[in-house]
């Protein structure tokens, strides 16, 4: 029998926890451990085309038509986009709760599966990036690991702003509002899937939350520069990540002839809203600098202007290096990416924990949030003016990349599950 532990890794199914798992993954590979990542049946191939072994699985039914990695989020979030000009607090209903109800049917539909992947795999240690809870991972019998690569504000605490709001962390007016409209709709669905994972042999749920913390290891991704002040100090078994960044693919043709470079990048959920990547790209054809668009799945309908390089997918941390300022959705890996690289932001959110980092990173004066479906195009180009004529930004920024940079996430994760084998 080899002796190679066996890491599974269970992201979300989308790009952004995918790639906080593969740097981790790439890390531990390096270091012998045999890595296999448990993936939707759409993303087949996009793992192993990184070295990595695939167990694959569905969520749903199968289409009738061949899926794309995230096709069904991507649709989704499309189908849904009306619901991004709303305030938080009627989010909450139009597209937090049907996001929460579709992930909760995933997990009783995967279950099975899942049971059968881990008996399998035989796996020492199961590392999941998820925002509800799977059974399976839990009743496993194997040491298991949650990551929170949302921000932070998923860790509840009294005396921060509820999660998915976007409030102000200095004016508390609303809070309360907010987080009894959150329990009036999710608490039906949160003890529902409670009772299924106490009818697959897992513990309840904890009172208000859609997944367990581990017993035995948890890790959350955030800077220690951004992160928020708690009045309940989190548990011993939690671990901050300052940033986890992969190895990056290489990247060519940038070198442009004018300056500053700007980076635009909705996410790959993001940009599948066509009117607003378009005013976007409108807006800063408009200006001198040069800017590189990460176009996403809809790149076929956009028009870049004459001052603009893009394509569908971009490998972000080979970019990022390279730029001077981001335009961002405000995902939570882009954000923590964006720091780690020391690039000022300017954020627009649509949705989930988008606003809680929009707002974090206007506060503490490292990027400006804009309203994202409302603002001017002048006011775009101001605010990415006056983020590159702060004098005192670029030696904050500096820092706080200097200090993530020497303190790799994934390396810091890697030897914590490895601990666990």
């Amino acid at each position: 029998m080899s002796d190679r532990p066996t890491i599974v890794f269970f992201p979300e199914g989308a790009y952004g926890p995918t790639n906080n798992c593969v740097g981790i993954g790439q890390v531990l590979e390096a270091r012998g451990a045999r890595v296999v990542f448990v993936v939707e049946e759409s993303f087949a191939g996009t793992l192993e085309a990184q070295g990595f072994e695939e167990a694959l699985m569905r969520l749903k039914p199968p289409a009738e038509v061949e899926e794309v990695p995230g096709q069904f989020w991507k649709d989704f979030v499309r189908d849904t986009s009306p619901e991004f000009r709303k305030p938080t607090i009627e989010q909450l209903e139009g597209f937090v709760l049907p996001v929460w109800q579709e992930l909760v049917d995933g997990a009783r539909y995967v279950d099975d599966r899942l049971r059968e992947l881990f008996g399998e795999l035989r796996p020492n240690v199961i590392v999941e990036d998820n925002v509800v809870g799977f059974p399976a991972v839990v009743a496993a019998g194997v040491p298991w690991v949650r990551i929170v690569s949302c921000n932070p504000l998923e860790l509840k605490d009294p005396a921060l702003p509820p999660t998915f709001s976007g409030y102000s962390t200095g004016d508390r007016s609303g809070w309360n509002e907010f987080r009894a409209r959150s329990r009036e709709l999710h608490e039906p669905l949160q003890q529902e899937l409670s009772e299924f994972c106490l009818e697959r042999g897992a513990p309840a749920l904890p009172a208000g939350e859609f997944i367990h913390e581990s017993p035995f290891l948890n890790l959350y991704l955030y800077p220690p520069e951004a992160d928020y002040e708690r009045s309940v100090p989190v548990a011993k078994t939690w671990q901050r990540l300052g940033s986890c960044v992969r190895e990056p693919d290489s990247v060519s043709g940038l070198s442009p002839h004018r300056q500053p470079i700007v980076y635009l990048s909705l996410g790959s959920l993001g940009s599948a809203d066509v009117g607003l990547m378009q005013k976007l790209i409108d807006s800063l054809g408009q200006t001198d600098y040069f800017v590189i668009v990460s176009m996403g799945p809809q790149h076929e309908e956009l028009r870049l202007a004459p001052n603009m390089s893009g394509e569908e997918f971009l490998p972000q941390p080979a970019i990022l290096p390279e730029v001077d300022v981001v335009i961002t959705h405000g995902g939570n890996n882009t954000v923590t990416e964006s720091l780690h690289f020391g690039k000022p932001m300017v954020v627009l959110p649509l949705f989930w924990d988008q606003h809680d980092n929009a707002q974090r990173m206007q506060e503490l004066g490292l990027g400006r949030r804009l309203d994202t479906y409302e603002h001017e195009p002048a006011e775009l180009i101001e605010a990415i003016e006056t983020l590159l004529a702060d004098p005192m930004l670029p030696g904050r920024l500096s820092g706080i990349s200097a200090r993530l940079q020497a303190d790799p996430g994934t390396v810091k994760a890697a030897s914590l599950i490895e601990g666990l084998v």
